[in-house]
């Protein structure tokens, strides 16, 4: 082969021959390309002696089970993901704004003489609208410039405007009492409708989130009881959630359990 017909070796080509990430025909011809060029030899040589070293120095575990505790996180990180992903695709968010929590899921206390699969149905669906608040506190409290769709300025249309797409006339609660003021608000997806989520922030520039939406569509009859308090720590912000006359409801916030839990009984006061 003519010297002047090759093209020096990128650093992607460079990785797939020292990982063999490659096909035999890919390799042969690789290594053809290698022989005549002498930079890339070097690099490769640099590169495979960095390999074997890691190797040398980790060799006593190269071989060990993984651990039971990380492939538990490697399944939550996943699960987080694909909800991520799914939040993305729903409200039309842009890429990059989350990380990859691990997903919990939220304990709380079962009917007594209700049958099993009722039980678990309402169960997994306030993890679920739980979960979706947490997502969605984490995806728009870090946003500066875009953090609502419509302003505080602009308070009378934006409660009118979520109240006509959840299908219940809204309240905003007041929070100046406790350091908090509205930013503003917007609508969210959710498996039985329309969801609202109201922003509020504090003169340090912490933001809460109160999410809220319908659950009359809910398996097993849900809005037809009423919850007390429930605190979920398992995911990505903590929160306190309640189903009150058929609407769920869930105040999350990066705060310490008992502050959000005197804001959760301030809102709930009003609502």
């Amino acid at each position: 082969m003519d010297r002047t017909d090759l093209h020096p070796l990128t650093e992607d080509e460079i990785h797939k021959f020292v990982d063999r990430q490659l096909s035999a025909g890919e390799l042969a011809a690789l290594q053809s390309r290698v022989a005549q060029d002498p930079a890339a030899q070097a690099t490769i040589a640099k590169w495979q002696q960095q390999r074997d070293a890691l190797r040398h120095l980790h060799q006593h575990v190269l071989d060990e089970p993984v651990p039971a505790a990380l492939m538990t996180i490697s399944q939550q990180t996943a699960a987080s993901q694909q909800a991520i992903s799914q939040w993305w695709r729903w409200g039309g968010m842009a890429a990059g704004v989350m990380l990859a929590f691990g997903v919990g899921w939220f304990s709380h206390t079962a009917w007594q003489g209700r049958p099993s699969s009722l039980i678990l149905a309402n169960t997994q669906f306030e993890q679920n609208f739980v979960r979706q608040a947490s997502f969605a506190h984490a995806v728009y409290s870090p946003e500066i410039r875009h953090p609502v769709e419509v302003t505080a300025a602009d308070q009378e249309h934006l409660v009118q405007w979520l109240s006509k797409r959840v299908g219940k006339p809204l309240k905003v609660p007041n929070l100046a009492p406790q350091g908090y003021e509205l930013v503003g608000g917007r609508l969210l997806p959710g498996e039985a409708g329309a969801r609202a989520q109201f922003m509020f922030q504090n003169a340090a520039g912490s933001r809460i989130t109160l999410y809220l939406g319908a659950v009359d569509k809910a398996p097993g009859g849900l809005a037809a009881r009423e919850t007390s308090f429930h605190f979920g720590a398992d995911g990505p912000i903590p929160s306190f959630y309640w189903i009150d006359q058929g609407f769920g409801y869930a105040l999350a916030g990066q705060l310490p359990r008992e502050a959000l839990m005197n804001l959760a009984e301030a809102v709930y006061r009003q609502l």
